[in-house]
C-alpha cells in the first residue's frame, strides 16, 4: 500500500476494514516504508504514477461501491433503531424477517476476512480479521510451531535462576519415521514440559537421534545390493561406513521433522546424535573409565548370533515365535522352507560293545558338535555307564557319559541328554561345570565349518541338519521323529533364526552396579527412583535380582568402534587378533593404547590392532542422559541440569534401556539420571490387538492428522513388503476399521486422545473414531470463543482484579468450578494421572462452560436490555476470564488451537502482554474463587434443568423446542427462596416460557402436567398445550411407586432384624430412620400424584 493511498482513504472505508489494514504486522510494513528513505528514485515515482493511473480507471466502480455501502450501513442503522424500538415495547420482528434480515447481514461479509494471510516462515501468525465458522485444524496448526521456535520459546538457559526440569527425549532410531508409539511419547512428554514451563521451571526437553546400529546398517546395505549389486564386504569397511554417513545426513532424522507437526516444544539448539563428535567422546570415555574400574571385561561365552547380520544381537533384538508341532518357516538364504517342531531321536553306539544310548533334539546337526552324554546319576537304567564313552559315529570321537542331576530330568524321554556346549545354553553350563570341550561347529555366516567334518564342511546348517540325518539313517541309528512343541528365536532385524554361538566378546560386570540401580529404587532409607505405575518396582526388582552380565559388542561396521587394541607380540606363538586375552589394551586414542602397550610389555616388539567390533547400541543409549548434556566434560548444561528431572518411556524397555541409564548414571555420573519413571501404555488397535503391517491396522499418526482416503491406505500396504496373501488379508482388515478412510483430525486432537487413553492399564486400544471425537469437540471450543468474542464486542478491556462477590449467580458458579478444574488438574499432573488431568479440562470446558454458562448468560446479551447493564458487565469480565484461564489450563494437552484463540482475546490496558500462550503462567487456584452455596444451589439448578428436559423429550414429539410453562413444588421455604432467587437460569437453561413456584401445602398441583422428581425436596412439573399421555405418565408413576416399595421392605427388614436396636450405633439407626421417611414421604407423594391423574382425567389402572 502506497502513502499515497493512505492519505487519500477516506475515514468511513477505513473504519469499516481497521482491523485488516492496520493488523500488527502490515503496520510495522508501512513503518519501514515512511523511513526506510528520504527521496524517492524516478523508478518509485513512474511506479507510483503507474499506481495512480490503475486507480483512476476503477475510481467510478469504487464511488459505485462506496455509496452502496453507505446505503447498506443506512439500512442497518434503520434496522438497528427498529429493534431497539421493538425491544423498549416489548415486541419482535417475526423470526422469518429475523431470518431474512441474518441472511442479508451474512451477504454482506468479505470471505477474505475469515482466511488467514500468509505469514512468512518464522513470522508471528497473522490472523484474518473474522473468526472463521468452522474450526479447521490445518488452518489452525499452520505457522505457530515455525514462530515458536525460532523465537526460541523451547530454549532452556543454563544460567537461570529459575528451578531446572529436564526430560531427555528416548532418542528415536535415526532409520525411523513416526509412528503411533512416538506420537504417544510426544503427546505426554509435551504436556509435562509445557506444564512446567508455564509453572515457573527452567524447562528443558532435549531431542536426540540414535544410530540404530543394527537397524541402520541393514537399510544401507539393502541400498547397497539394490543399486549397485554389491554386499559391505565387497565395498570394505571404510568405504561402507561413508556410505551410512552419506544415507544419515540424505534421510536419518525424518522423524525429528515430524515430530514438529505434533507440536512437541523440543529445544532444537541442543540436537543431539549418539555418534556425533561429542557422544562419540563420551562413549569412549565411559568405556574406558569402566574398564579402569574392572567392569568391563573379555570373555568367550555363548551369545545370540544373527548368520545374516554375522553379529551377536541382544536379547530384545530377539523376537520368540511358539510353535506347536511339526511347521515349515521361510528362512532367509535358504530357497524351501526349512522344518521345526519336530524332536529327533538317534543312537549313540557305546564304547566296547556295551550296546547304545538313544538321545533327542530339536536341532540334529548340533550332533556334530557334541562332547558329552549326560545321564542323571541316581537314574538305576544307567548305573553301569558311569565313566563309560560313546562314540560318534561320523569322525569317532570318544564322548564321555557324565552324571549331571541338575539338567536330566530321568522321567523325560530316555533319560539322556546330549551336550553342545558350543551351541546351547543349557549345555554350555554343564560345559562349564564338567570342564568340557567347546566345539564352535558354525562360520560367521551359519556354515558347517571344518570342526563338523569333511562330509558336511561348507553346508549351510539347515542343508546339514538334512544331510545328518541322511547319514545317521544310512548307518542305522535314526529312531525317529515327533511333533515337539517348542520356542524359536527370531532375530526382529532378519527373521533369521537365532543361532546360540560360543565367541570372544566384551562385557559389563552387572553385579555391583545391578544391585547399586535396585537398592535405589526399593530401598525406603535411600530411594532415590520412582516408578510410575508402581506396579514395575516388582519388575525391577526381578530383573535386577538375576542380572546376568552384559555383552556389549557387535560385529558390525556401523557404530561405535570398540577403544580397544591388540597387542601382537613378536614372541607370541599364535598370531590371530585375540588369541591371548592379555594382550589388549583399553584407551582413548592408538596414541594413548600405544604408549600403555609399551609399559605393559617393556622391551618386546608389538604391532597394535584395534578391535574390529562395535559397542551395542544400548551402550551409547544408556549414557544418553549425561552425554545430551555435555558429559563427560563439565558443561554449563551438566552442572545445572544433570540429573534429569523425568524418563518417559514404554515398560518393554525397562531393563534394557532405563536399567541401563541408572547404573551407568550412577556410576559415571555420580548420581541417578532421573528421579521418576513414568511407563506409558503400549498402543494396540481398537480391538486390542497389536498394530501389525500384515493385519493392515498400524495408524500413521501424520494419517490421522492431516486425514487420509481408503485407497490411500491400500496404497500405502502396495509399497510395503507385505506378500500376496498378506496383502489380501492387510486391506480387507483397513476395509473393516477404516471404511471412509480417516478423517483429517488434526495434531490437538490426536494429542488430547492419546493423553486421555493413558488411564487404561499397560494398553491402549486406540480407536480412532475417539480422535474424531476430539476434533469435534475442538469446533465446539472454536465456537464458544467465537460467542464469546462476539459478545465482549471490539472496545471490550479485561479487567487487572475480579471481585466475585458482587457478580451474577453464574458468574460466580462458573469461577467456583474453574477454580476447582484447576485444583484438580494441577493434582492430577503433579501425580502423572494425565488421563484424569485431560478429562478434568475437557469436563469444564464441555459441560460447565459450554453447556451451562454459556448458555445462561445469554439473556445478559438479548437486545441489550438496560436492566442487564451490570450483570452484562460482569459477565463479559466473567466470560473473559473463564476463556482466558480455561485456555491457559488447557495448552499443555493442545497447544495449536489454545494458541490460536488465547491470542484473538484482547488484553487488559496498559498491561505488558505476553508473546505467546505457552509462556504465560499455568493457571493456580485462587482462594476467592471457590463458592461452595454458589454450587450447591447450582447442582440444584441443574438437576431441575435437567427433569424439565427429560419431561419435555418424553411428553413432546415435535415441536420440542417450544417454550412451556413449568412449576416447582418445594417442600419447604429454604428450597423455594433457592428456586425463585435462580429462576432465570432454571427458565434459560431448560427453555421455558415461565417458571412458577409453589409451596408444598399452599398450592395444589398445577392440572394437565407431568412431574419429576428432583431431589427429596423438590418436584417439577411441566405444562403442555394438549392433553398428556395420562397412561404413560400413570405407568411410569407405578414403577416409581414400585421401587419405592421394595426400597421400603428392604429397610423395615433390616430395621427389624433381631437385635437391631441393640447392636446397631445410634447414628446409622438414626440415618435409616431418616431415610425411611423420606421413602414414606416419596410413597405418600407418588400415590397422590397418581390420584390427581385419576381425578382429572377418569383413568383409573
Amino acid at each position: 500500500m502506497s502513502l499515497l493511498f493512505l492519505t487519500r482513504a477516506k475515514p468511513l472505508f477505513l473504519s469499516r476494514y481497521l482491523s485488516t489494514f492496520l493488523s500488527p504486522a502490515p503496520t510495522n510494513l508501512l513503518r519501514r516504508s515512511f523511513h526506510g528513505s528520504a527521496t524517492m528514485s524516478e523508478a518509485e515515482k513512474k511506479i507510483l504514477t503507474e499506481e495512480e493511473l490503475e486507480r483512476k480507471k476503477k475510481k467510478d466502480d469504487k464511488a459505485k461501491e462506496k455509496e452502496l455501502k453507505k446505503l447498506k450501513a443506512l439500512e442497518k442503522a434503520k434496522l438497528a433503531e427498529l429493534k431497539a424500538k421493538q425491544a423498549k415495547d416489548g415486541t419482535s420482528a417475526p423470526k422469518k424477517s429475523a431470518k431474512k434480515s441474518s441472511k442479508r447481514d451474512a451477504s454482506d461479509e468479505n470471505p477474505a476476512d475469515f482466511v488467514d494471510p500468509e505469514t512468512p516462515l518464522g513470522d508471528k501468525k497473522r490472523l484474518s480479521s473474522q473468526m472463521a465458522k468452522q474450526y479447521s485444524p490445518a488452518a489452525v496448526e499452520k505457522s505457530w510451531y515455525a514462530w515458536w521456535e525460532k523465537s526460541d520459546l523451547f530454549k532452556a538457559d543454563a544460567k537461570s535462576s529459575k528451578p531446572p526440569f529436564v526430560i531427555v527425549l528416548p532418542p528415536p532410531n535415526v532409520t525411523g519415521a513416526l509412528h503411533i508409539g512416538h506420537a504417544l511419547t510426544s503427546a505426554i512428554e509435551d504436556t509435562i514440559i509445557r506444564w512446567k514451563r508455564m509453572s515457573g521451571y527452567n524447562a528443558l526437553w532435549v531431542p536426540g537421534m540414535d544410530h540404530a546400529g543394527i537397524a541402520t546398517q541393514v537399510v544401507v546395505e539393502k541400498k547397497l545390493m539394490r543399486e549397485r549389486g554389491l554386499t559391505r564386504h565387497d565395498v570394505g569397511r571404510e568405504e561402507f561406513v561413508n556410505e551410512v554417513w552419506k544415507w544419515k545426513n540424505q534421510h536419518g532424522g525424518t522423524i525429528l521433522t515430524q515430530l514438529r507437526r505434533l507440536g512437541a516444544s523440543l529445544d532444537w539448539s541442543r540436537e543431539c546424535f549418539t555418534m556425533d563428535e561429542q557422544r562419540s567422546k563420551a562413549v569412549t570415555e565411559g568405556f574406558v573409565r569402566l574398564y579402569k574400574e574392572g567392569l568391563i571385561y573379555r570373555d568367550i561365552r555363548l551369545v545370540n548370533w544373527d548368520c545374516v547380520l554375522r553379529t551377536a544381537v541382544s536379547d530384545v533384538e530377539v523376537e520368540h515365535i511358539d510353535i506347536k508341532e511339526k511347521t515349515l518357516l521361510n528362512v532367509p538364504g535358504y530357497d524351501k522352507p526349512v522344518e521345526f517342531g519336530l524332536l529327533t531321536s538317534f543312537a549313540y553306539p557305546l564304547e566296547g560293545g556295551l550296546g547304545e544310548v538313544v538321545v533327542a533334539t530339536t536341532r540334529v546337526e548340533t550332533m556334530l558338535g557334541d562332547t558329552a552324554i549326560a545321564i542323571h546319576p541316581d537314574d538305576a537304567r544307567y548305573k553301569h555307564l558311569h565313566g563309560k564313552f560313546a562314540v560318534h559315529p561320523f569322525n569317532g570321537r570318544k564322548i564321555p557319559i557324565i552324571c549331571d542331576g541338575i539338567l536330566v530330568d530321568p522321567n523325560f524321554g530316555t533319560g539322556c541328554v546330549k551336550i553342545t556346549p558350543a551351541h546351547d545354553p543349557n549345555d554350555c553350563e554343564v560345559g562349564k561345570r564338567h570342564n568340557l570341550e567347546f566345539i564352535n561347529i558354525l562360520t560367521d555366516d551359519g556354515k558347517i565349518n571344518t570342526n563338523g567334518g569333511s562330509d558336511f564342511t561348507g553346508m549351510p546348517r539347515f542343508a546339514a541338519r538334512e544331510a545328518v540325518l541322511e547319514a545317521l539313517n544310512k548307518k542305522g541309528l535314526y529312531r525317529g521323529a515327533q511333533n515337539n512343541e517348542m520356542r524359536l528365536g527370531l532375530c526382529q532385524r532378519t527373521g533369521d533364526v537365532i543361532e546360540p554361538m560360543i565367541k570372544p566378546q566384551w562385557y559389563v560386570n552387572c553385579s555391583m552396579i545391578g544391585k547399586e540401580a535396585l537398592d535405589v529404587a526399593i530401598n525406603d532409607e535411600n530411594k532415590k527412583l520412582e516408578f510410575v505405575p508402581k506396579q514395575y518396582t516388582a519388575e525391577w526388582r526381578r530383573w535386577l535380582e538375576n542380572i546376568r552380565d552384559w555383552c556389549i559388542s557387535r560385529q558390525l561396521w556401523w557404530g561405535h568402534r570398540i577403544p580397544a587394541w591388540y597387542a601382537a607380540l613378536e614372541e607370541d606363538e599364535r598370531k590371530e587378533v585375540g588369541a591371548y586375552n592379555d594382550h589388549w589394551v583399553v584407551a582413548r586414542t592408538e596414541e594413548e593404547a600405544r604408549k600403555e602397550a609399551a609399559e605393559k610389555f617393556s622391551g618386546k616388539k608389538f604391532e597394535l590392532t584395534q578391535d574390529q567390533d562395535v559397542l551395542d547400541t544400548w551402550f551409547s543409549s544408556g549414557l544418553f542422559p549425561l552425554s545430551v548434556l555435555g558429559w563427560p566434560d563439565e558443561t554449563e548444561d551438566f552442572k545445572a541440569f544433570y540429573p534429569t528431572s523425568v524418563l518417559e518411556t514404554g515398560h518393554d524397555i525397562l531393563f534394557f534401556w532405563v536399567a541401563r541409564m541408572v547404573m551407568m548414571g550412577m556410576k559415571l555420573g555420580g548420581d541417578v539420571p532421573f528421579s521418576k519413571v513414568y511407563f506409558h501404555p503400549m498402543i494396540r488397535d481398537a480391538h486390542g490387538r497389536k498394530m501389525s503391517k500384515s493385519l493392515g491396522n498400524v495408524i500413521d499418526p501424520l494419517e490421522v492428522i492431516n486425514g487420509v482416503t481408503l485407497d490411500a491406505l491400500h496404497k500405502r500396504l502396495e509399497e510395503g513388503n507385505l506378500d500376496p496373501k498378506e496383502l489380501v488379508v492387510a486391506k480387507e482388515g483397513q476395509v473393516k476399521d477404516f471404511p471412509n478412510g480417516i478423517s483429517e483430525c488434526g495434531a490437538d486432537a490426536l494429542r488430547f486422545a492419546l493423553v486421555s487413553y493413558t488411564a487404561q492399564s499397560d494398553k491402549i486400544n486406540l480407536d480412532i473414531l475417539r480422535v474424531v471425537g476430539y476434533r469435534q469437540w475442538c469446533n465446539k471450543l472454536w465456537n464458544a470463543v467465537r460467542f464469546a468474542m462476539m459478545r465482549l464486542g471490539d472496545d471490550y478491556s479485561p479487567p487487572l482484579t475480579l471481585s466475585p462477590e458482587t457478580m451474577p449467580f453464574s458468574c460466580q458458579w462458573i469461577l467456583s468450578v474453574l477454580n476447582k478444574a484447576i485444583a484438580k488438574t494441577v493434582e492430577s499432573l503433579n501425580a502423572f494421572e494425565f488421563s484424569d488431568a485431560a478429562n478434568t479440562v475437557y469436563a469444564w470446558w464441555q459441560y460447565q462452560f459450554c453447556d451451562v454458562y454459556i448458555e445462561a448468560i445469554k439473556p445478559y446479551f438479548a437486545g441489550d436490555n438496560p436492566a442487564f447493564a451490570s450483570e452484562r458487565a460482569h459477565a463479559q469480565h466473567a466470560l473473559w476470564v473463564s476463556l482466558e484461564t480455561g485456555l491457559r489450563l488447557l495448552h499443555p494437552l493442545m497447544p495449536f488451537v489454545t494458541e490460536e484463540l488465547w491470542q484473538r482475546l484482547p488484553s487488559p490496558k496498559n498491561t505488558e502482554r505476553k508473546a505467546s500462550i505457552m509462556i504465560c503462567d499455568y493457571p493456580s487456584a485462587i482462594e476467592n474463587w471457590t463458592n461452595e452455596k454458589v454450587e450447591t444451589e447450582m447442582e440444584t439448578v441443574l438437576a431441575s434443568v435437567k427433569c424439565l428436559r427429560a419431561l419435555r423429550a418424553g411428553l413432546m414429539e415435535k415441536q420440542k423446542n417450544e417454550r412451556l410453562p413449568a412449576f416447582a413444588v418445594c417442600e419447604n421455604n429454604v428450597t423455594s427462596e433457592i428456586v425463585k432467587s435462580h429462576e432465570l437460569e432454571i427458565r434459560t437453561l431448560a427453555n421455558l416460557s415461565s417458571l412458577e413456584v409453589l409451596l408444598k401445602g399452599e398450592h395444589a398441583a398445577p392440572p394437565g402436567s407431568a412431574v419429576e422428581t428432583v431431589n427429596e425436596n423438590l418436584k417439577v412439573y411441566l405444562k403442555v398445550n394438549r392433553a398428556i399421555n395420562t397412561e404413560a405418565e400413570q405407568e411410569k408413576i407405578r414403577n416409581k411407586i414400585d421401587e419405592l416399595q421394595k426400597q421400603k421392605e428392604k429397610l423395615q427388614k433390616v430395621m427389624s432384624a433381631s437385635g437391631y436396636e441393640e447392636k446397631v450405633p445410634a447414628n446409622i439407626k438414626e440415618d435409616n430412620a431418616t431415610k425411611l421417611a423420606k421413602i414414606l414421604q416419596e410413597f405418600d407423594f407418588f400415590e397422590k400424584e397418581n390420584a390427581r391423574l385419576v381425578a382429572e382425567t377418569g383413568n383409573v389402572q
